[in-house]
């Protein structure tokens, strides 16, 4: 039995007044996803607890098998490994954007989301700056990039440099504690954002950015202090070979964090212009040689952020396009397993994560059928298996394939 697992980042919704009050999902025309819901059995997930919104990260440390709510660390590590930083186990990780900064002032959280240059500007950025500590620093997805401060003495207690709006300054980051390590953080970091800022402001990269059309990426701004989570692999839980194949950072870390295999795919980049087909061709053929194959598919969420409803439907269209070339290279749906989710809601009128459930549906395999026609969120609310938690999902499809051990006599 092999099993796939498909996470469509944020497709989740509300009703929209220009769809009639209807989703994304209710609004466009989806077949082969209604094939899923029609041929396989429905429930409405949620990541967390009911109402609870997740992040990214939470919400994959609970699909993978494991409560967040005890073993969640912070997300910076997990990006870290994302980008192919080896931190050491006490190593403290950050998220990091390339932001646009004007008289001191935010004016573009990601640069305008170009990420022309910014693995030559991570380049000289590393180079250049010193703070006295042994760092990596490393371009991720988009103008997203990864730091990693290793050294005895630091502490993930500290704030955010970020502000999360535009039209403030940036933030000087503060211990969150009155311990020593938390002050020599923050203070370490304030360094490091204070050289990186005077390295990229008159950057000659930054000059051709301009030039075509692109905003400068001329500050760092700093969040999610994290350090590895105390997870077991996937391998360790239900005994069973994995592979990830996602171009999104925090994906591929929260993946490796459990011991999953990364293949990479040249064409897939996590924004609107991914090649959906050469995902679904790397799932098909990952099959070949791992028993679970992970799938993350990101522009969903990243139309639901930028609140474009027309651009999310679009993107469903490309998601449901991959369900049809993955459905189609499978003999015998009896000997396969298909569960596809998403990681959490992200309403376009809210442009970002919600606590509404998430539609789900498992196909192939022995599933009991239920009389769900559609794969949306009204539809799937009336399926067979009724409200799940994003804990559930694994081991939902492990006992399709018989590998979820009797607990008891």
């Amino acid at each position: 039995m092999k099993l796939i697992l498909i996470i469509a980042d944020g497709i989740g919704d509300v009703p929209i007044r220009e769809f009639n009050y209807l989703t994304p999902l209710e609004h466009g025309t989806f077949p082969h996803l209604d094939r899923l819901a029609r041929e396989g059995i429905c429930a409405m997930m949620h990541p967390l607890r009911r109402g609870l919104p997740a992040g990214s990260d939470t919400a994959h440390i609970a699909i993978l098998g494991q409560d967040p709510l005890k073993t969640y660390r912070g997300r910076g590590y997990l990006e870290a490994l994302g980008v192919g930083i080896e931190p050491t186990s006490g190593a403290i990780g950050f998220r990091v954007n390339f932001g646009t900064v004007e008289d001191g002032i935010v004016t573009d959280r990601r640069a305008g989301r170009s990420p022309r240059h910014l693995d030559e500007l991570s380049r000289e950025v590393r180079e250049t700056v010193d703070i006295g500590v042994p760092f990596s620093f490393r371009a991720a997805t988009g103008t997203r990039a990864a730091l990693v401060l290793e050294d005895e003495g630091l502490s993930p207690e500290v704030s955010d440099g970020d502000p999360h709006h535009t039209g403030v300054y940036p933030l000087a980051i503060e211990p969150l504690d009155g311990s020593d390590a938390a002050r020599r953080t923050a203070s370490l970091l304030n360094s490091f954002v204070s050289q990186a800022h005077e390295v990229l402001r008159d950057h000659r990269l930054n000059a051709k950015r301009i030039e075509a059309g692109d905003l400068p990426a001329n500050f760092l701004l700093v969040r999610g202090a994290g350090v590895r989570p105390a997870v077991p692999t996937f391998q360790e839980q239900f005994g069973a070979s994995a592979a990830c194949i996602a171009a999104t950072a925090l994906i591929r870390g929260v993946a490796r964090c459990f011991g999953f295999d990364l293949i990479d795919v040249p064409e897939i980049t996590g924004e609107y212009d991914t090649n959906a087909q050469a995902k679904a061709e790397a799932t098909i053929d990952a099959l070949k040689s791992y028993d679970f194959v992970f799938t993350h598919f990101k522009p969903t969420d990243t139309a639901s952020h930028d609140g474009d409803p027309v651009k999310k439907e679009a993107m469903i269209e490309k998601l449901d396009a991959m369900i049809a070339t993955i459905i189609s290279s499978i003999p015998d749906p009896h000997d396969t397993v298909i569960a596809l989710t998403g990681d959490h809601s992200s309403p376009c009128v809210v442009k970002d994560h919600s606590g509404e459930g998430v539609p789900f549906v498992m196909w192939g395999g022995r599933v009991r059928t239920d009389d769900v026609a559609r794969f949306d969120e009204r539809s799937c609310a009336k399926g067979g298996l009724g409200h799940i938690f994003a804990e559930d999902i694994v081991y939902l499809m492990m006992n399709q394939a018989n590998k979820v051990k009797k607990f008891g006599a």
